[in-house]
């Protein structure tokens, strides 16, 4: 079972790979996206990452309030933010 982590105040200048090194080293990430704001293509601070659940739990409780780039990062579970399951073109 996967579970999808909302990742929040990222710094903007914050890439896939970056986010990618971030969470690997508590487990296989299945999915990354990095939501761009649609009318300057630019990255808006938050996205999403799916994992395996109990990898989720561990990068989540790791992660969360870490600092980064002079932003406190917010990682919890999507489905507590009211995303539920993400559709699958994310």
């Amino acid at each position: 079972m996967t579970t999808t982590l909302y990742i929040g105040d990222l710094p903007h200048g914050a890439c896939e790979a970056e986010v990618r090194e971030l969470f690997s080293p508590y487990g296989p990430l299945h999915r990354v996206h990095l939501f761009e704001d649609r009318d300057t293509g630019r990255p808006c601070g938050f996205g999403l990452v799916e994992m395996d659940a109990e990898d989720a739990l561990a990068a989540m409780e790791a992660l969360d309030g870490l600092e980064l780039g002079g932003h406190h990062l917010r990682v919890n579970d999507a489905a507590d933010r009211g995303m539920g399951r993400v559709p699958g073109g994310w």
